[in-house]
């Protein structure tokens, strides 16, 4: 693929022109050349690794941490350590704690449906309802249902 400028990598990117200049302030896309007419020219390949930039963020990959994958990427002497393996078990890690959390959350607001619960002030006094204003610790609440609050 032949040099591409940037609304035309934009384009076969799908992201924005700004952000092509974004990412390179930032240091995940090398300084592009410029055509005589001052006009950046970016390599085709360049596509590829916008696509993987999106693809990364959409996994839950910060920019910080995408540029990280994409240096390790470019080095891989530095082994294994360094690369993608590492990152996603780590990335995995701090899904399955959010997954987690938002489970309880649910659990959470299930239980204050199920309880009737209709004013936060009424039921922050309420001592069975569901919502942990004095406990987060999960144990602390009733079971789902088992008392009507406010």
């Amino acid at each position: 693929m032949s040099a591409l400028r940037s609304g035309q990598l934009a384009g076969a990117a799908g992201v924005n022109p700004q952000t092509l200049r974004y990412y390179e302030r930032r240091g995940l896309l090398p300084e592009p050349q410029r055509s005589p007419g001052g006009h950046r020219l970016y390599p085709g390949e360049t596509v590829t690794t916008l696509k993987v930039i999106k693809a990364a963020q959409r996994l839950g990959f910060t920019l910080d941490e995408v540029a990280g994958l994409l240096a390790a990427g470019n080095h891989r002497h530095r082994g294994p350590a360094a690369g993608l393996r590492s990152h996603a078990r780590v990335k995995l890690a701090e899904v399955e704690t959010r997954i987690a959390d938002l489970t309880v959350m649910a659990s959470t607001l299930r239980a204050a449906l199920a309880a009737g619960c209709e004013d936060l002030i009424a039921c922050a006094d309420h001592p069975h309802c569901p919502i942990p204003f004095a406990a987060l610790d999960q144990d602390a609440r009733p079971a789902a249902g088992t008392v009507d609050c406010c």
